[in-house]
């Protein structure tokens, strides 16, 4: 473990799930029931949103998930709340904890119990997540949405509507914009929001009007709003010192008023101290191709490795083995292992001793986490999808491939897979590299000699 793992483990008491031995599985083997909650948690923590798995249709997944939902609800509607913010504030599952809080809000006003409007707020976490629950109400239930709902989602606009989130997620390709959710909920401006009203009454008259003015109040959006009109003549603008952060510009948006007139390791060193921490971890390999200095990777690199910011993002574990598949760099190689191994500070502290087992059969292994994802369940992660890397400098001056300097704590790059050597001789083989027919190998590579790429690799040197 990383010697910046040094959060304390919440200790819990035994799983409360009980099974019970019932009938066969699909498979033909011992099959195990467990009650109404159980199976609801171990469903809850597994299920992606509208994700087939080998075994069930995401459908016929989703429906089994919202009914387990409905059932607890009514049964127990204080367990129910609890798991669902534990859901999304501890296991980080958003559209489980949505689905489920909506859910378990509709079988509460159905059997007229208290507190919908306590789970609808608990779970809408991120500005985005308020027209999240009113597009996934009114494609279920249809546009009649209760008051309880109704105002579980205005306590959550209330908290978690900004001219920041108005800039990131307020855009076109949402069904439902920040004045869709406002006009159908009315939310109250927060207390210690002096400028929200304001920001309200903006964000309607953008959606309704061609020519909104933006209320002077609105600092962020009207440097926004200038920032972009001086791009539009000189792209440099966006190199101002601060202007990126100040105006609230997401490196998106940045990228496309740049164009190709603004060197883009000058452009990533400006856009880098206003990128959040999922973006940094997402454009690592944009930075080595652009070329973006040490000194500035160096600050990148300490923020992905920083205890409080690793806590703050809310990532997997796996996410940082996908950052390093896509850029496995000696500058980001260190950096995201401590940040795997501070990420799984979550799991929280078993009694006794625990004896962790990895399925390997065919249904874990026969695609990605979800539909978009190249992530998967494979135990042999030798082999990567990502692009060839661009090769570094190492401090003797010699042509290295960009590899973890942490050896054996992530898998090696596909430049260091085994290459075979042909030989002379008749016996012929399939080369693992190119997956051609070729000669039989004469021995696979020995450590520190020459990868496929042509270069010498740091990580396998002995």
């Amino acid at each position: 473990m990383s010697k910046f793992n040094v959060a304390k483990l919440r200790a819990t008491g035994r799983s409360p799930v009980t099974a019970t031995p019932s009938d066969r599985t699909y498979e033909g083997g011992a099959g195990y029931a467990h009650d109404a909650k159980g199976e609801l948690f171990l469903l809850g923590v597994a299920n992606l949103a509208g994700e087939d798995t080998f075994y069930e249709k995401g459908s016929r997944r989703d429906a089994r998930y919202a009914d387990l939902v409905r059932r607890v609800a009514i049964t127990d509607p204080d367990w129910t709340a609890r798991f669902l913010r534990w859901l999304r504030s501890d296991a980080n599952l958003r559209s489980a904890s949505l689905m489920g809080a909506l859910e378990a809000a509709k079988a509460m006003l159905g059997a007229d119990i208290p507190g919908a409007r306590r789970i609808v707020d608990s779970v809408l976490q991120r500005a985005d997540e308020p027209g999240e629950a009113l597009a996934y109400w009114t494609a279920t239930y249809g546009r009649a949405v209760p008051k309880p709902v109704k105002r579980g989602v205005a306590d959550a606009v209330a908290r978690l509507y900004t001219e920041r989130s108005l800039l990131k997620y307020d855009t076109a390709s949402h069904g439902f914009r920040f004045a869709d959710v406002i006009e159908l909920v009315h939310p109250a401006p927060a207390a210690d929001k002096p400028s929200q009203g304001e920001l309200f009454r903006y964000a309607l008259d953008r959606r309704h009007r061609d020519a909104a003015g933006i209320p002077a109040r609105l600092g962020m959006l009207t440097a926004h709003a200038a920032l972009r009109r001086a791009a539009a003549e000189d792209p440099a603008a966006l190199l101002a010192d601060g202007a990126l952060a100040a105006a609230g510009m997401t490196w998106e948006d940045v990228l496309s008023m740049a164009g190709s007139t603004v060197d883009k390791a000058r452009l990533w060193t400006a856009l880098i101290p206003a990128m959040g921490y999922m973006a940094l971890l997402r454009n690592l390999r944009n930075f080595d191709e652009a070329g973006v200095p040490d000194g500035v990777a160096a600050t990148v690199a300490a923020r992905l490795s920083d205890p409080a910011q690793v806590a703050r993002s809310r990532q997997f574990p796996y996410r940082f083995l996908a950052a390093y598949e896509q850029a496995p760099s000696l500058r980001w190689g260190m950096a995201l292992d401590k940040a795997l191994q501070l990420s799984l500070a979550n799991l929280p502290a078993l009694p006794g001793r625990s004896l962790i087992l990895v399925d390997t059969s065919a249904s874990m292994s026969s695609g990605g986490f979800s539909a978009k994802s190249r992530m998967s369940c494979r135990g042999d992660r030798t082999r990567s999808t990502a692009a060839p890397r661009p090769e570094t400098r190492s401090p003797a001056g010699a042509t290295t491939v960009a590899t973890t300097a942490a050896a054996g704590a992530l898998p090696p790059p596909p430049c260091c897979e085994p290459n075979p050597l042909p030989r002379r001789g008749s016996d012929r083989t399939v080369n693992a590299v190119t997956n051609r027919p070729t000669r039989k190998p004469q021995r696979r590579m020995p450590r520190g000699l020459a990868c496929r790429s042509g270069a010498r690799c740091l990580q396998w040197t002995s």
